[in-house]
């Protein structure tokens, strides 16, 4: 059968339905057209027209949804360790990220998905870089992954920024109208597009105020960067008077349709306005050890009310984009300090499913294994060395699991990756591609 199947059936899986009572059942898992129809006990396929896949020894699972990763930063994988995030930026990333071409783009993001797919993630919220936007939507197009892409906007008159990404505010607000004409809904409502201001000191005011208008005429995600390093705290608090998230709340950047990455260093005053607001934070754990950014307060924003999602943010601060090693992170980092039960399992498999649905806006759709929503389901493999014996499929799950023990990956009901295989692109002329355009890239600069 081939992966479009109007019936696709994960067979004889224990299914984590991610359902509010923390449900745990046995059996089969359907989807049929792109919506799920049957969850537990056995299933007789309805038509001629369906796959069966093994799920057998697995656990079956929403996809993982990352809520913040940068796919157009891939090609720089090992190229900026051992920095902060200013001197990252500045020295390296804006540099590539200047220097990047159309090809170099596609290959780029295209190597991403291609990584993020066959460890499990089903659904990003990516911010591009200033120009190619088109190319990243090619990219996740054709890789099958379901996507909210939003071209990163730097309009700020900033000397730092290279010149291949100065744009102006016109052109920044023009391009990004265009993008989201072109590519919102696309593919089957598989793609979305969100307004990716870069952070406040790339922007001008004119750029925040009129993205938050937009954002909010066009029912479109904000995503952003906010309170990561204190350097850049301290740089906002020189031009506003006041903290970063108070800052863009003033300018009208804050509410459910609005994700914020990062947010480590917060005042009392930014968390409440976070969970008043129903802004959502994006929890990057790895990017913000690597950078030494500092360790999020992720078990107080929770108690105070705030949304969270996780994301492996860019390959160049990472330097991976494994979903479960975030979820493994944000399960144990905070353990230490607020002490064993800081985030139990349950909480964390949560963050990198249901509440990085609820960040995209697509709670509604995807995030739980429940009728009616979209068949965006996994097949972890539990039967490994390092996940036996899995009499606790949240602990499994938390603390064992990794990307390379994901099995089978469905998004909307298509299968895109059966038996480990990617199915949707040639795994390896996306490595050499990749290969191809890393280093002439890095030769221009």
């Amino acid at each position: 059968m081939s992966a479009s199947a109007g019936e696709l059936v994960f067979r004889g899986g224990t299914i984590v339905t991610l359902s509010d009572d923390h449900t745990v059942t046995a059996g089969d898992v359907a989807v049929v057209d792109g919506v799920i129809t049957h969850v537990g006990g056995a299933y007789t396929p309805q038509s001629k027209d369906y796959q069966i896949v093994d799920a057998a020894g697995c656990i079956v699972m929403p996809g993982l949804v990352q809520a913040h990763v940068h796919t157009c930063q891939t090609l720089a994988r090992g190229k900026a360790d051992d920095l902060e995030l200013l001197d990252w930026l500045e020295k390296v990333v804006w540099p590539y990220e200047g220097a990047l071409d159309g090809p170099a783009m596609a290959a780029s993001a295209r190597l991403a998905m291609a990584e993020l797919l066959l460890g499990g993630t089903t659904a990003i919220l990516d911010m591009g870089s200033v120009h190619h936007t088109d190319e990243v939507f090619a990219a996740a197009e054709a890789s099958g992954i379901r996507a909210t892409i939003g071209k990163a906007m730097m309009d700020a008159p900033d000397p730092r920024i290279p010149p291949g990404l100065r744009e102006t505010t016109a052109a920044s607000l023009a391009e990004s109208d265009r993008l989201a004409d072109r590519w919102h809904g696309a593919a089957g409502g598989r793609l979305r597009y969100a307004y990716a201001p870069r952070f406040v000191l790339s922007c001008t005011d004119e750029l925040l105020v009129e993205v938050g208008r937009r954002a909010r005429a066009r029912g479109l995600v904000v995503h952003t960067h906010a309170s990561e390093n204190k350097g850049e705290i301290a740089a906002v608090e020189a031009r506003y008077g006041k903290r970063n998230l108070l800052a863009l709340h003033d300018l009208g950047l804050s509410g459910p349709h609005v994700c914020v990455a990062h947010c480590i260093h917060l005042s009392d005053a930014e968390v409440a306005n976070l969970a008043e607001r129903g802004t959502h934070v994006l929890h990057c754990p790895s990017s913000n050890l690597k950078l030494a950014s500092g360790i999020a307060s992720i078990p107080e924003l929770l108690d105070r009310g705030v949304s969270v999602a996780l994301g492996a943010d860019g390959a160049p601060c990472n330097n991976n984009l494994d979903g479960f090693l975030e979820l493994r992170l944000a399960a144990t980092l905070h353990k230490p300090r607020v002490g064993p039960r800081a985030l139990p399992a349950p909480a964390a498999v949560r963050l990198a499913t249901r509440a990085g649905a609820a960040a995209l806006g697509l709670a509604d759709q995807i995030g739980q294994l429940t009728v009616g929503k979209r068949g965006d389901v996994i097949a972890v493999d539990t039967t490994g060395p390092h996940v036996t014996p899995s009499t606790n499929p949240w602990s499994s799950l938390a603390y064992a699991c990794r990307a390379s023990d994901v099995r089978h990956v469905a998004v909307d009901g298509k299968l895109v990756v059966c038996e480990r295989k990617l199915l949707t692109m040639e795994l390896p002329e996306v490595v050499r591609s990749a290969r191809l355009h890393a280093p002439r890239i890095f030769d221009l600069l």
